[in-house]
């Protein structure tokens, strides 16, 4: 086990021969514009970027078109029928079923975390990780590991005890919190980044999005949850284990 930012465990039936040389081929998927180049630019000094997408179908077919080595991929991607990242994978494996796909998202939920390594991601690494450690994070899963962040450990162990890769890889629909599935995807970003703690100037940072259009997304959450406060929101939040 080796770690970083992030905690690898190796997978040899799984793992890719690098020996052959030639760069890592990589794509990315994410729908904030700003943080994907960003990434891109720094993934770019080590790999070979084939493709970008910033939606479910769009992604699909790029992943299609370039079958990447890994797939970086964020889990809160608009389009298709709204399973974002896990859709996304799911609907890829048999597109390119060489790719190895590296979840990276500012969501440590256990929902999300499970419904994604649920699907066959191979890790699942936070927007809080360094620039040198995502690189690193990219070639140990494309070398076979499973790579995670320390915090999220707990978490993957629960998924693999409850049932390992079934479930969501063989097609079953997670269920839904009918509350929760009133918030697009971006309220339910800044939803569990509030309930965390985070400030509005933090949640804008942290999601490369104004403070304004943080408070107009919390405004949001609140009416549509009919909650009062802040308060409110962390215990809703608590009771359902998204924080």
């Amino acid at each position: 086990m080796t770690e970083t930012n992030a905690t690898a465990t190796r997978d040899d039936a799984t793992a890719n021969d690098t020996a052959g040389g030639g760069r890592i081929r990589v794509a990315v998927v994410d729908d904030h514009e700003m943080f994907r180049a960003g990434v891109i630019a720094t993934l770019r000094t080590e790999f070979d970027i084939v493709g970008q997408g910033a939606d479910v179908d769009g992604s699909i077919a790029m992943i299609a078109r370039t079958k990447p080595d890994v797939v970086l991929l964020d889990v809160h991607v608009p389009g298709g029928a709204g399973g974002g990242g896990t859709e996304i994978l799911l609907r890829s494996k048999g597109l390119s079923p060489g790719s190895v796909f590296l979840a990276l998202s500012v969501s440590d939920s256990p929902q999300d975390v499970g419904a994604v390594i649920r699907a066959g991601a191979r890790g699942y690494v936070t927007k809080t990780i360094t620039g040198a450690d995502l690189i690193s994070s990219v070639k140990q899963v494309h070398e076979g590991y499973a790579v995670f962040s320390p915090k999220l450990a707990g978490f993957v162990l629960s998924v693999f005890q409850g049932g390992g890769a079934e479930g969501l890889a063989t097609g079953e629909r997670p269920v839904h919190d009918e509350e929760l599935d009133r918030l697009s995807n971006r309220e339910q970003e800044v939803m569990r980044l509030i309930a965390r703690g985070y400030t509005y100037k933090e949640v804008a940072a942290e999601l490369f999005i104004s403070i304004k259009t943080v408070e107009t997304h919390m405004s949001a959450v609140l009416r549509k949850l009919q909650l009062s406060n802040r308060t409110e929101l962390t215990r809703w939040a608590a009771d359902r284990r998204l924080v």
